[in-house]
């Protein structure tokens, strides 16, 4: 796999909950991590005093941060709109030449920032709500 352009790397959100997807405008950096807890099950058993880990275990979980400029009143107006109703919709994140990763995600934070001569900005972290489905490329 090659170089990659950042800006292919996008967040889409289900906007009216029927699988319609639009890619959320404005975004200039995004970012998403997957995280996997351990669950460590080491004895006096253990051989040579290594630890040991149970397979299959612990929680799962994935976040997506992302920062930009407020372009499009439509998605703009959605993301506050489940930040303060709690929603948890359904998100895709585009990772290029590698997948589509789909679910639930709950916006945990919404920043806004603006100097004054400069364009507003905001900044947003998601965090995964339930099971997410990974299609590759």
């Amino acid at each position: 796999m090659g170089a990659q352009n950042g800006k292919d790397l996008l967040i889409k959100l289900d906007m009216t909950g029927a699988g319609l997807f639009e890619t959320i405008a404005g975004l200039r950096a995004s970012r998403i991590s997957f995280n996997a807890e351990s669950v460590d099950v080491t004895s006096l058993e253990s051989q040579g005093g290594w630890r040991e880990l149970l397979g299959g275990a612990g929680v799962k979980s994935a976040s997506i941060s992302g920062s930009g400029i407020f372009r499009d009143a439509t998605t703009d107006e959605r993301a506050r709109q489940i930040f303060f109703d709690a929603e948890v919709p359904t998100f895709q994140v585009i990772i290029p030449d590698f997948g589509t990763v789909q679910g639930p995600f709950q916006i945990t934070s919404i920043e806004y920032a603006g100097t004054h001569n400069g364009e507003a900005t905001f900044e947003m972290s998601l965090a995964s709500a339930g099971v997410l489905t990974f299609t590759a490329l």
